[in-house]
C-alpha cells in the first residue's frame, strides 16, 4: 500500500503565502511613514517603549472584534474599511478611561491565505491606526483549514493605552446637575448586525442592489481618538461611554456612581437614517434602544458651562448636543423621558 505523502500545504496550509503577507505589511508600514517600529513586524513579540513626561503611568488595555459585520463585508466583498472598525472598537473603549491609546496588534483567522482579502483588511487596520494615533506593532494571521468554511474569516484586535494615574476616570467623577451629551455616531458602528442581518434574510432584501444598504452597512465605525484627547488634555469632561453593543442603556450604566441617576431626554436624539429603516421593519423601540447606538455613539459628561467650549472641538457632522443631565436618585441609574422621534 503507498504511503501518502503528508506536507503542511496538502493539510491546507500554506506557509510560503502567509510569510509573504508579513512582508507586505513591513513594506506597507515602510512606505507609510508609520511611527511603528517595523523591527517588530515577524518577531516573536512586540516591543514599544513607554512614551517619556507621564507622572505615575497606568496601562489601559483593551480587545474587541467587529461581530458579524464581517459577514456583510462578505456578502459585498468589501473590505477595505472592517479593519478601521475593527481598531475603533478597541480604541474608543480606552478614551473611556481617560487613556491615550498607543499601539495596536490583530488577529486574523481564515480558511486560506487570500492576499487580496488580507492586503484589504490590513490597510483598513493600518488607517485606523493613523486616524487613532496609535502604531500596529504586531498581530497574527492564522490559516485554519477545517475551523472556517470557505471565504470565511474572523478578526480580533488589542490595544494598549497609557494615562496619568491621577487623571484616570473614576466613577466618583460625576457630580449631581452634570450634563449628558450625545457626539452622533456615523450609523450602526459595529454592533447588532446579527439583528440587521436576520431581518435582511427574512425580508429577502439583495443588499448587493440596495444602494442604501451598500452604503450603510459597512461605513467605519466613527473613531472619537483626536476629539477626545484635546477635550482631556483641556480638563473639559468629567467621564465618558462609548455606546456599543447593548446601546444607551447598556453602556451609561457602566459609568454612573452610586446615588446619582442619568436623566435622558429620548426625544433629543438625532436618528440617522439607518436606524429608522431598521425601525420600520417592526423592531420595538425597547430592542432598538438596548441593541444599537441609535445615532448616538459616545457620551460625554460634563459642567454645563462647559458645553460651548466642548462643541469647539468637533467639526459639524460629529458637534456634541445635549441629551440629559444626572440627578440624585437612588432606585434608578437611568431614567428614560419622552419617546424617540422616528
Amino acid at each position: 500500500m503507498k504511503k501518502h505523502k503528508f506536507t503542511y500545504e496538502n493539510s491546507g496550509v500554506n506557509i510560503n503565502a502567509a510569510d509573504k503577507f508579513v512582508k507586505y505589511i513591513a513594506n506597507f508600514n515602510k512606505k507609510k511613514k508609520s511611527s511603528i517600529n517595523n523591527n517588530n513586524i515577524g518577531s516573536f513579540a512586540s516591543v514599544t517603549k513607554i512614551p517619556k513626561g507621564i507622572k505615575k503611568p497606568l496601562l489601559v488595555s483593551s480587545t474587541d472584534g467587529v461581530g458579524t459585520k464581517i459577514e456583510i463585508a462578505n456578502k459585498l466583498k468589501k473590505f477595505d474599511t472592517i479593519g478601521e472598525d475593527l481598531v475603533a472598537m478597541c480604541v474608543n473603549d480606552i478614551l473611556v478611561q481617560g487613556a491615550k491609546p498607543i499601539i495596536f496588534l490583530d488577529y486574523i483567522s481564515i480558511d486560506k491565505i487570500n492576499l487580496f482579502k488580507l492586503k484589504k483588511i490590513i490597510k483598513g487596520i493600518q488607517k485606523g491606526c493613523e486616524i487613532s494615533g496609535c502604531s500596529l506593532v504586531g498581530g497574527e494571521t492564522a490559516e485554519m483549514p477545517g475551523t472556517y468554511s470557505r471565504n470565511k474569516f474572523d478578526i480580533a484586535g488589542f490595544s494598549l493605552g497609557i494615562v496619568e494615574s491621577k487623571k484616570l476616570f473614576k466613577k466618583d467623577n460625576i457630580k449631581e446637575k452634570d450634563i449628558i451629551m450625545a457626539i452622533p455616531s456615523n450609523g450602526i458602528h459595529s454592533n447588532g448586525y446579527s439583528m440587521v442581518r436576520n431581518i435582511i434574510n427574512k425580508n429577502k432584501i439583495n443588499i448587493n442592489r440596495n444602494n442604501f444598504l451598500k452604503k450603510e452597512l459597512l461605513k467605519p465605525t466613527k473613531i472619537y481618538v483626536k476629539e477626545i484627547l484635546k477635550l482631556l488634555d483641556k480638563d473639559l469632561i468629567h467621564s465618558c461611554a462609548h455606546i456599543t453593543g447593548g446601546g444607551l442603556p447598556g453602556n451609561l450604566v457602566r459609568i454612573i456612581p452610586q446615588n446619582l441617576c442619568a436623566n435622558i431626554y429620548l426625544n433629543k436624539i438625532k436618528i440617522k437614517p439607518i436606524f429608522k429603516w431598521i425601525k420600520s421593519k417592526g423592531v420595538s423601540d425597547f430592542e432598538m434602544l438596548k441593541t444599537f447606538n441609535c445615532g448616538v455613539g459616545f457620551c460625554l459628561i460634563v459642567k454645563k458651562k462647559n458645553i460651548n467650549k466642548v462643541k469647539k472641538y468637533f467639526n459639524k457632522e460629529y458637534k456634541p448636543y445635549v441629551i440629559g443631565h444626572f440627578i440624585n436618585n437612588k432606585k434608578n441609574k437611568i431614567l428614560f423621558n419622552e419617546k424617540i422621534r422616528w
